[in-house]
């Protein structure tokens, strides 16, 4: 089989998963699950690492051969629990190799710039594979990729650990992700039953309640899986936002230029990867030389200017129309690439270099958390926007016509199931239909891109008020701070004792008594004489 056939697993998941509970399994898993890294630094960073890589390759190994979209789905958690353990891992191991501020912003945005180029080459390899091999290989491909990783990871990367780390938290760990996987999917499926529905208001009611008790109790657990105390920094609290409101407009985007230009633009999916290269090539290019710009304007004003930039393209991109095409997009998509370039790595670093060297497991789980959480927010809250207005605006246009009731839900339900109709009509009836589609589409890809515009531009504007200037001192909340130590050097202590010795002696000599003199340079009395 050297394409991937309809009736295969994949093509299966594929369909089902344009449905909201889908959407919000697919996106909330990562980011409930990147907690996981922070027991690294309980049993260790590398044995974390290592542990995510042989999960993610098994997991990959039996997502190749599922038979099935339930085993598929199963196979693809796993996968999730191995890519959550690894990646915040590195970011630790990254963070507590390279203790030089300097050489950590470097370190960081070359991590940042590794992760954009694998995200770009993922979708064009996988399109490759899948136009030569059969649909597993997509999968089956990570395996020996992970085993490279780890044969160098044995040799190559030192080992660390907290000697005092807490045991994990798995109460917080288990409300966390019911709250936020109440939240997802009471935003994504709110197009669909009515946002004043009683499942979306009673989800998102029990949301706020759940994540309310995480809250409460991890500022009064012992072992608390989310340090409260370290956002008391600004520097900390400041930066972690920023990444993900970087990540918020980010994923979002990508999620509808990619509907664009496979609906509107009739590309394949290897067509449509590969014309996303300028977003993903523009954070490759511009990571590395974000620790210069962080050296050269400070921590603030990188991050200002990258959300700024990131502002600047979302707003670029949300004047598409049915006559756009491929090349009205590109300037936004590289000004998208070219903030985040910017921003992630100098707010990661801002977040690590704010955290006590024993801590940045927890730090780059809670990181990658916030990171993850942003672009699955950005997903649903964009998706949800654009779903909302593309039912509105197709709901309107279908009224003056008896359309059968199946027909009308297939149009409602995305803008591909419309195409699809439009298609089979065709002639008079499916040119308007096509063209009204896409009209309503774009209405509501402007709105979802407008509204994560005016998102960074706020979140540019919090870093320019809050986010300190100067990445250069690691900064500790004061809670975490060991007190200074109040007793001398030993040198000094003990010229301190010899003063005092010589001063007592001095008050008890008799008034005729010769002068003492230092050890070892007494007078030569006989030659005196």
């Amino acid at each position: 089989m050297s394409r991937c056939q309809p009736s295969c697993a994949c093509c299966t998941l594929r369909r089902y998963s344009s449905s909201g509970s889908w959407t919000v399994t697919s996106s909330s898993t990562p980011a409930s699950c990147s907690r996981l890294a922070a027991w690294a630094d309980r049993i260790g960073r590398k044995r974390t690492f290592l542990a995510g890589l042989a999960v993610f390759a098994a997991g990959s190994a039996w997502a190749a051969f599922s038979g099935s979209a339930g085993i598929l789905i199963a196979a693809r958690a796993g996968m999730g629990i191995g890519g959550a353990l690894m990646m915040p891992s590195t970011l630790s191991i990254v963070t507590d190799t390279f203790r030089d501020a300097g050489e950590r912003q470097r370190a960081i945005a070359l991590w940042a710039g590794a992760g954009a180029a694998g995200g770009a080459l993922g979708p064009i390899v996988g399109g490759l594979l899948l136009s030569r091999f059969w649909w597993g290989s997509v999968f089956l491909i990570n395996v020996p990729i992970a085993a490279f990783g780890v044969a160098c990871a044995i040799s190559l990367i030192p080992d660390s650990k907290k000697a005092a780390a807490l045991r994990p938290d798995l109460a917080g760990a288990a409300l966390s992700v019911a709250g936020l996987g109440l939240l997802l999917w009471a935003i994504i499926e709110a197009p669909q039953l009515g946002w004043s529905s009683g499942l979306v208001s009673g989800a998102s009611l029990g949301a706020v309640a759940i994540l309310g008790v995480f809250v409460a109790w991890e500022g009064t657990s012992s072992h608390p899986m989310l340090r409260l105390e370290f956002f008391a920094r600004r520097r900390f609290t400041v930066a972690i936002l920023s990444t993900g409101l970087v990540n918020f407009g980010l994923y979002g985007a990508l999620f509808l230029v990619t509907q664009f230009l496979q609906f509107d633009l009739a590309y394949t999916p290897l067509q449509a990867g590969l014309r996303i290269l300028p977003a993903a090539g523009a954070v490759v290019i511009v990571s590395p030389w974000a620790a210069i710009v962080v050296r050269l304007a400070g921590t603030k004003l990188t991050v200002a200017a990258g959300l700024f930039i990131v502002a600047g393209g979302l707003w670029a991109d949300s004047s598409l129309s049915v006559a756009s095409d491929y090349g009205d997009i590109v300037p936004g998509m590289i000004l998208l690439g070219v903030g985040a370039g910017l921003a992630i790595p100098a707010a990661i670093e801002s977040v690590m270099g704010s955290l006590p060297p024993g801590d940045t497991g927890v730090g780059s789980a809670t990181n990658g958390t916030f990171m993850q959480a942003g672009g699955a927010l950005g997903v649903a809250v964009i998706g949800s926007l654009l779903a909302t207005r593309y039912q509105g605006r197709m709901t309107a246009a279908l009224a003056p016509y008896r359309v059968p009731h199946a027909i009308h839900a297939t149009i409602l339900g995305s803008i591909g199931g419309a195409l699809d109709v439009a298609a089979r009509l065709g002639g008079t009836l499916g040119t308007p239909l096509a063209h009204a589609a896409r009209s309503a589409f774009l209405s509501g890809a402007d709105l979802g891109l407008r509204t994560a515009a005016v998102m960074a531009l706020a979140g540019s504007l919090i870093a320019l008020a809050a986010l300190p200037a100067s990445p250069h001192r690691r900064e500790q909340p004061a809670c975490l701070r060991e007190p200074a130590r109040s007793e001398p050097p030993l040198a000094s202590l003990a010229q301190a004792i010899d003063e005092l010795r010589s001063s007592r002696v001095r008050q008890h000599k008799p008034s005729g008594a010769k002068p003492d003199h230092p050890r070892g340079m007494q007078p030569d009395l006989k030659r005196d004489r």
